[in-house]
């Protein structure tokens, strides 16, 4: 494990990191400055907007690589038609003589408009777009007969072009950042991790005792927290490898090029060996024995890189691996009680394991997230899309959905508000209230305040450390330039904090080198003053706009979503079963994962939320729901994998062997759906007084015993999941003992035995996480209902009377 650390330490990597990126940022505004300060007399009057140039380096090449700078160049060319050919074309009709505040606020909003509305334009081409119509309406609006509607556009699009050309080249030395390499040594990284998790887990597995099992299980997790930070660092830069194909076809990326999926299938198989590890509370496991032992560390050990990446042709799956395959051939025992359950589960997760490095060549091309190979065969867990062809429309981004109106209007109105308010405090310096609303324009809902307030910092820190720099070096403008390059270190640093993140240190870096990349703009500190009033002018209309069109709090859309997990949930729970189809289970399974991780974002932005005189956010109590919520998401795709097995399994006499199943699960259901409908239906309510005074006016009375069943009694103490899961391996065992004379007997048992203990566990698990989920229902009730004491079925048979009434 140290070596791990040794080769990763964070505090060395974040520095050369910092140092790499705040490089090739000054290396294209230097490259800018040089063009536009130095440059040919006939090209500087090209570039009539240098200060666009820099934005248009900052909007692309912030932690870049050359996949990104090239995609950063089609969308730059893919934005520039977008914005500056209906510009051009409404200019030449109108006349910039013509244009006054209130007209070009218009023309900016309508541009504005046309430019937000498609839903797959990418959003660096968005802001691309969005920050060329500012400056092109409010520069003709500022220079007005003087323009050339034509020539004007022109130049907007020549200083793009500048700023795009210099994050090329500033990628290109001294040597090309491809995506592909980053890919790679992440990938390197999360294998080296994911080897070392592995083994730990073995190892505590193994342990002979309960100290060396939780220490084990302990540095397993501490590995893992690192290995979330490789697997992001591939998921970041996979798209930006397709843009580096074509130009470097020499390049042998093919093995790569699945690598988030791959990584992803070996991650849940880990995920599950852990939790059965933290549900296994005596060690040495009973059923441990020196052949499983043996078959364990052979396992881990052959297990390496080889075998994550199958897919490159210089790779083979060692024979060893291939061998182990049929481990554990025979299980000697079975579990009799939930409690024998963790151990096989594990077992089980290890199967998955095996089987997900094991995947053909050929299925690697078709790899999905919601993909278990088994046999040799891929089970396909997700409905498939069957889309095989976009329209041109959509690949072009032009597909316009109903959702996206409310988002464009909200951009076309701050956009266009920002230009109005800003060009009546300052004609000449206008764009400068309506430029950072349209760089900053965000893919989906943002924290509004503490976004506009991180902007504001950046700006300020930005355009104060500019103009003590033109202070410092008033005469020595190349060493002033250089300035710059401390600024950059800082601000990539400032990226990475949860104080500013990517909003306060793009705003940071712009707001120095507005000030210190440029000559002849008039005295800094008068030109820094006005520059913080217009951005203060544009961040206040874009608060505005979004409180009047979008006045729901995030922390009022929390509750809601929490309310929609628990449904889709449901859903979820109603849906397990042998006889289930396996697209549908996927289906309801990924709705659910994506509706948690909805959840996750709306819990981030209330965190930050200002309470003003609303309660405050408890975020302890979503947290914990959160986390329940997620297990249940890993439980449920265990629980899936298992359903597949089994019936794949029992072919032979499946109708019998699925009727005794799904009766447990029956079972199950009974005990746990009604519990998470009456969550649900809790969560959704205003409040408990509220509904009380509702009954009360309607004078209705109601039945405390209503809202509460003896299904749900269950839930309320551990003997009731103990009678749940028991009575499921009872049947069970009934299950196995009842395949005979059929082609290796004793591997097949074992197959089920797995299968069903893993199935057991989920069930187990599941109750265990919805008795959490319903702790913390209560929890979060009673903290909005102070003076209430707070009893869920009770509220449940208040909101059915209500209701039915």
């Amino acid at each position: 494990m140290a070596s791990i650390f040794e080769h990763s330490s964070p505090a060395r990597a974040l520095w050369r990191t910092c140092l790499a990126s705040a490089f090739r940022s000054a290396l294209a505004c230097t490259l800018v400055g040089f063009t536009t300060l130095y440059g040919p007399a006939s090209l500087r009057r090209q570039v009539a907007f240098p200060a666009f140039s820099y934005v248009t380096v900052i909007l692309v090449i912030t932690d870049a690589t050359l996949g990104d700078t090239l995609r950063g160049c089609w969308l730059a060319l893919y934005a520039t038609v977008q914005s500056l050919g209906p510009a051009m074309l409404s200019l030449w009709l109108i006349g910039p003589a013509r244009l006054s505040s209130s007209t070009t606020a218009t023309a900016v909003a309508l541009g504005s408009f046309v430019v937000a509305m498609p839903e797959r334009t990418h959003l660096v081409a968005k802001r691309i777009a969005l920050g060329q119509i500012v400056v092109v309406y409010v520069l003709a609006f500022i220079n007005g007969v003087h323009t050339d509607a034509v020539m004007h556009t022109l130049h907007v699009a020549a200083s793009t072009a500048v700023g795009i050309l210099a994050c090329v080249l500033a990628l290109l030395v001294p040597i090309p950042r491809l995506a592909s390499q980053e890919v790679k040594h992440n990938c390197e990284l999360l294998v080296e991790n994911d080897s070392e998790r592995l083994k730990l887990l073995v190892k505590a597995f193994c342990a002979e005792d309960n100290t060396s099992a939780r220490a084990s299980i302990y540095q397993a997790k501490l590995v893992a927290s690192s290995g979330n930070k490789f697997l992001q660092g591939v998921k970041k830069y996979q798209e930006s490898m397709q843009w580096e194909r074509l130009p470097l076809k020499f390049l042998k990326q093919s093995r790569y090029t699945n690598s988030k999926n791959r990584m992803q299938d070996v991650e849940i198989p880990l995920r599950g060996m852990e939790m059965a590890l933290n549900n296994n509370h005596t060690f040495p496991v009973t059923m441990i024995d020196e052949e499983l032992k043996d078959g364990l560390v052979r396992l881990e050990k052959n297990m390496n890189v080889g075998t994550i990446f199958p897919c490159d042709s210089s790779t083979t799956v060692p024979e060893s691996l291939a061998e182990d395959m049929k481990f554990p051939q025979t299980l000697k025992t079975r579990p009799l009680t939930h409690r024998d359950l963790p151990p096989f589960f594990f077992l089980f997760c290890t199967k998955v394991l095996q089987s997900k490095l094991l995947s053909t060549k050929a299925s690697c091309t078709s790899v999905q997230d919601n993909l278990i190979p088994n046999n040799g065969k891929l089970i396909d867990f997700s409905k498939h899309n069957s889309t095989s062809k976009s329209s041109i429309w959509s690949a072009l981004g032009l597909k316009v959905k109903s959702q996206r109106l409310m988002p464009a209007f909200k951009c076309s109105l701050s956009v266009g508000f920002a230009v109005l308010f800003g060009s009546l405090y300052s004609r000449e310096n206008g764009y400068w209230a309506g430029l950072p609303v349209a760089i900053s324009l965000a893919a989906s809902r943002e924290a509004t305040f503490r976004v506009a307030n991180v902007k504001a910092h950046g700006t300020v820190l930005g355009t104060v450390y500019g103009v003590l720099g033109c202070f410092v070096f008033e005469r020595f403008f190349p060493i002033r330039f250089l300035s710059l390059l401390p600024w950059f270190v800082f601000t990539s640093f400032l990226q990475r904090s949860r104080l500013y993140g990517q909003a306060g240190a793009i705003s940071a870096v712009i707001g120095a080198i507005l000030i210190l990349g440029r000559k002849n703009f008039g005295p800094p500190s008068e030109f820094a003053i006005v520059r913080i009033v217009e951005t203060f002018i544009g961040l206040s209309c874009s608060i505005v706009v979004d409180l009047a069109l979008q006045p729901t709090r995030s922390s009022t859309l929390a509750k809601i979503q929490l309310s929609k997990c628990l449904e889709t949930l449901q859903d979820c729970i109603d849906s397990v079963s042998l006889q289930a189809s396996k697209d549908c289970l996927g289906e309801k399974q990924k709705k659910l994962r994506e509706c948690v991780n909805e959840l996750s974002k709306f819990i981030g932005e209330a965190e930050v939320e200002p309470n003003f005189w609303f309660l405050p956010f408890n975020s302890a109590c979503y947290g914990k729901l959160f986390k329940s919520l997620s297990k249940i998401v890993d439980l449920l795709l265990f629980s899936g994998y298992a359903v597949e097995l089994l019936q794949e399994d029992s072919q032979a006499s499946r109708k019998k062997i699925a009727h005794l199943v799904d009766a447990d699960l029956e079972h199950f259901k009974e005990v746990v759906s009604p519990s998470i409908k009456c969550f649900r239906e809790v969560v959704a309510i205003k409040s408990v007084s509220f509904l009380e005074k509702e009954l009360g006016k309607r004078k209705i009375s109601y039945d405390v015993e209503l809202g509460k069943s003896s299904k749900t009694n269950g839930l309320a103490n551990k003997e009731g999941i103990d009678k749940v899961v028991n009575s499921f391996l009872e049947n069970s065992q009934g299950v196995v003992d009842k395949i005979h004379g059929v082609e290796d007997e004793e591997e097949l048992k074992s197959q089920m035995v797995l299968s069903l203990s893993a199935l057991g566990f989920c069930m187990s698990s599941l109750i265990t996480e919805t008795r959490e989920i319903e702790e913390g229902i209560k929890e979060l009730v009673q903290w909005e209902n102070p003076s209430v004491q707070v009893n869920l079925y009770e509220i449940s048979s208040m909101i059915h009377a209500l209701h039915n009434n």
